[in-house]
């Protein structure tokens, strides 16, 4: 299971605005996948909804959503 953690808080993700013709597949798909994850955590709060996500043990967690959204970078 991803963690979001880990993905949201990779230095490739770090700056959206930094993405330009010359980055490479693989930052542009990530920073694609930052957004749709942002979006979906920023979706699940607003409903007050819980996430489930995967620590750095592997182990799978019920998180809420607003809990979560505290942790992840801003857009």
């Amino acid at each position: 299971m991803m963690n979001f953690g880990s993905i949201l808080n990779n230095n490739i993700m770090g700056n959206i605005k930094g993405l330009n013709q010359d980055s490479t597949f693989s930052d542009k798909v990530m920073v694609g996948l930052k957004i749709a994850l942002r979006k979906m955590a920023e979706e699940a709060a607003l409903n007050d909804e819980s996430l489930v996500i995967g620590d750095k043990e592997g182990n799978v967690k019920w998180v809420p959503a607003k809990e979560l959204l505290k942790t992840l970078p801003e857009k």
